[in-house]
């Protein structure tokens, strides 16, 4: 294992130098072999695997579509939620933002495995490391800037603190627009519900996003997901006089 690891390293220290040198790496089938040492190896070893899948995702996007189609997202994923070393989860964090930050494709590819989740959780996580939790988020919002799959950030909507949850209603305020099954969706699924009870301040993004959401539907629509709208209708009610 120790051989493995040098020549991983090894690799690694090549793969950062250059686009041409990252290039040449994944041409001799340098990317599917470092996926395979990260998925066999555990602990410390996995971290020179680890960054070089970073290295050579964040020179450019066919770069980083290789890494996708050589499987390497899931063994990122396995070391961010696994790995008991914050270090090596960080890591982990880190190359899955590099890989995911590309285009509305490598977002997908990320989102079609749940890293967006995984990514929150970590970042939520009370006992994480400063660092981990800075590139947990710097990852989740490069990812998220370019994710169009819609189901997978609805989860987030009731999870993501404020700083990160208008990164995700301003991907649903882009898309929905242009999208009118995604718009009804948006409503089975509560996810226009949730949105009424998110208590944005006046002025943010978050505010400008979700009144730009909530434009797109009728307003009585809006008014009935509303977290007021149950005591208006008691009120009615109790106004209300049939002899009057």
């Amino acid at each position: 294992m120790q051989v493995r690891k040098n020549a991983a390293t090894c690799i690694r220290e090549i793969a950062k130098q250059s686009e041409n040198l990252a290039r040449l790496i994944c041409s001799a089938g340098g990317a599917a072999a470092i996926v395979d040492y990260v998925n066999s190896s555990k602990g410390n070893a996995r971290l020179p695997g680890i960054m070089t899948l970073g290295y050579i995702s964040a020179f450019d996007e066919s770069l980083a579509m290789g890494v996708i189609a050589a499987k390497g997202i899931a063994p990122l994923k396995d070391a961010l939620i696994k790995e008991p070393e914050d270090y090596i989860k960080a890591a982990a964090a880190w190359s899955l933002g590099q890989i995911g930050g590309h285009s509305a494709d490598h977002a997908r590819a990320m989102a079609e495995l749940d890293i967006p989740t995984a990514l929150l959780a970590v970042n939520k996580f009370s006992e994480s490391s400063e660092d981990l939790k800075n590139k947990s988020k710097k990852a989740l919002k490069s990812i998220l800037q370019m994710c169009s799959h819609l189901p997978a950030l609805e989860p987030l909507i009731s999870e993501a603190p404020p700083d990160i949850l208008q990164y995700v209603l301003h991907q649903f305020a882009k898309i929905l627009p242009n999208n009118n099954n995604a718009k009804k969706s948006f409503v089975q699924s509560e996810g226009l519900k949730k949105i009424q009870e998110i208590n944005a301040p006046p002025g943010s993004k978050l505010r400008q996003y979700i009144e730009e959401i909530n434009s797109l539907y009728p307003q009585e629509i809006v008014q009935y997901y509303s977290p007021d709208y149950q005591k208006t209708l008691m009120k009615k009610l109790d106004d209300f006089n049939p002899a009057d």
